[in-house]
């Protein structure tokens, strides 16, 4: 019977071999658990890490991100300036060109009236019914009166009619005047 006995011994030993390796391994695993519980400490701080980076960086990125916004606005005042100096170049030569237009008016109309004051009422009334009718009563106001009346006497009555309205609107004081 000591047989058996040395054979089940053996067979619990084996047995308490196997159960001490795995108890083994558990405790082994036990301290690696725990090891991860710092990990979860230190995932605090990174963030916390990450916060304090943050704020350090972020009068350097204000910073930065105004250097922008000047360099931008400076950009468009650059561009502002620009077309202004192009308006004030073609508003100098828009007043130029009405000046020189105004001057050739002013000639011309001289010159017309000039030749108006030449021809015969019977010759002139024709013409100045073909005219615009502003230009044909601005004519006829600066012809001496006597030559008015006789270009006008010279007119179809509904045409002179309509040129003495319009010169008669024009010496009324209140035609300028906005309503009140």
């Amino acid at each position: 019977m000591t047989l058996p006995t040395s054979q089940l011994t053996i067979t619990l030993s084996r047995r308490m071999v196997r159960q001490a390796i795995a108890l083994a391994a558990v405790v082994m695993l036990v301290p690696q658990v725990g090891a991860q519980e710092p990990a979860s400490v230190s995932a605090a701080s990174p963030e916390s890490e990450i916060q304090q980076f943050c704020t350090n960086i972020a009068d350097a990125a204000r910073d930065q991100r105004y250097l922008l916004q000047k360099q931008e606005l400076e950009k468009l005042q650059a561009d502002v300036d620009e077309r202004i100096a192009v308006l004030e170049g073609r508003k100098t030569e828009y007043q130029d060109w009405l000046q020189r237009r105004n001057d050739f008016l002013q000639r011309a109309e001289a010159g017309l009236v000039d030749i108006f004051k030449t021809m015969k009422a019977d010759a002139a009334a024709p013409q100045l019914e073909e005219m615009n009718l502003e230009i044909a009563a601005a004519i006829i106001m600066k012809l001496p009166a006597r030559q008015s009346g006789l270009v006008l006497s010279e007119m179809d009555p509904q045409k002179a009619g309509m040129i003495a309205t319009i010169i008669a609107s024009a010496s009324d004081p209140n035609t300028s005047k906005e309503p009140t």
